[in-house]
């Protein structure tokens, strides 16, 4: 088994934690969070010691790091334990500062770093991109990306998430990337608040539309919402020279009723957690092949400073109103 130490016990550490021990390849070794609550209750759940960063960096024994913590300490945690000599599973965005992320790729060149991006490993979206790769639709044009919350987070998350672009359709410029196999070239992004106006006093948008454009003329409209009104609304469709391939919205059961008014389904997961546990689950299994050398990082260091560029060149182009050309 590959011995491996999870760094942040928030929300989504408690998932990679929960996922990490029920891997039979790996055993969650240590624990890092320096609110002591959370670090002492997930080892209270794990059965993994809480410990300091630097005993994490250096015991031998640990073979990789899973870093969850804060946004603003994921570059950081990633250079000291990759200089350590650890694999390295960081929680997206690897940054805040897309100058600063590209800086250090020189340094992490050799390491193994893989970007948890986890919607690679959600199981449609992956039956999407093999459909899409065997030409079943033909040759690719254009992309829709829907990808709406069922309702915004508070305030005070907002003005430390780093903005819609970075924290929520960061995901989506992966995605679209992912999916055109083409880096994209121009980028246009028109953003609005519309959900709340407490969210724009804080200084960032709700609801947002971004256009993407390869060297090709291959086309991506990525459409975010903070409140879709109706649920976890995340959905692709593929467009290309021979037809479309759609992954629809997940239901919370396959139930139907049909009566006089007609017919009626269950309701859309409604929590991001719930949509993409499969993917929370396969991307921590990835790791796990990373770590045995069975496999090289789908997700590369590389690609987590391009989805960056991305998401400041969208909000480049939302405060000068102009296309922004990579």
């Amino acid at each position: 088994m590959a011995k491996v130490a999870l760094l942040g016990a928030g929300r989504i550490g408690k998932i990679h934690g929960a996922n990490a021990i029920a891997h039979p390849a790996l055993e969650l070794a240590r624990i890092v969070d320096p609110h002591a609550p959370n670090a002492e209750a997930v080892a209270a759940e794990t059965g993994a010691t809480v410990s300091s960063l630097e005993e994490v960096l250096a015991d031998a024994s640990i073979s990789g790091v899973i870093v969850a913590s804060s946004t603003d300490t994921h570059l950081e945690y990633t250079l000291r334990a990759a200089r350590a000599g650890k694999a390295v599973f960081c929680e997206k965005p690897i940054d805040m500062d897309h100058g600063r992320a590209a800086a250090a790729a020189s340094e992490l060149a050799g390491a193994r770093v893989f970007v948890g991006f986890n919607r690679r490993f959600d199981p449609n979206f992956r039956a999407l991109k093999d459909r899409l790769d065997d030409g079943v639709a033909g040759p690719l044009e254009s992309l829709q990306i829907t990808s709406n919350d069922p309702g915004p987070p508070p305030v005070s998350y907002i003005k430390v998430s780093g903005g819609l672009f970075k924290d929520m359709a960061i995901h989506d410029f992966d995605i679209a990337r992912w999916l055109l196999d083409e880096e994209p070239s121009e980028v246009f992004a028109w953003g609005s608040c519309l959900v709340d106006p407490a969210i724009g006093e804080a200084g960032d948008i709700d609801t947002a539309r971004t256009l993407l454009k390869t060297p090709s003329g291959k086309l991506c409209v990525i459409a975010n919402s903070r409140r879709s009104g109706f649920g976890y609304d995340q959905r692709i469709e593929a467009y290309g020279g021979a037809g479309m391939i759609r992954a629809d919205n997940i239901l919370e059961s396959s139930v139907q009723v049909w009566g006089e008014a007609g017919a009626a389904a269950d309701r859309f997961q409604n929590f991001f957690l719930d949509r993409y546990a499969a993917a929370y689950r396969a991307e921590m299994a990835h790791f796990a092949d990373i770590l045995a050398g069975r496999a090289e990082p789908q997700a590369t260091y590389a690609d987590g400073v391009a989805a960056l560029a991305l998401a400041e060149a969208a909000a480049a182009s939302l405060a000068s109103g102009t296309p922004v050309t990579l």
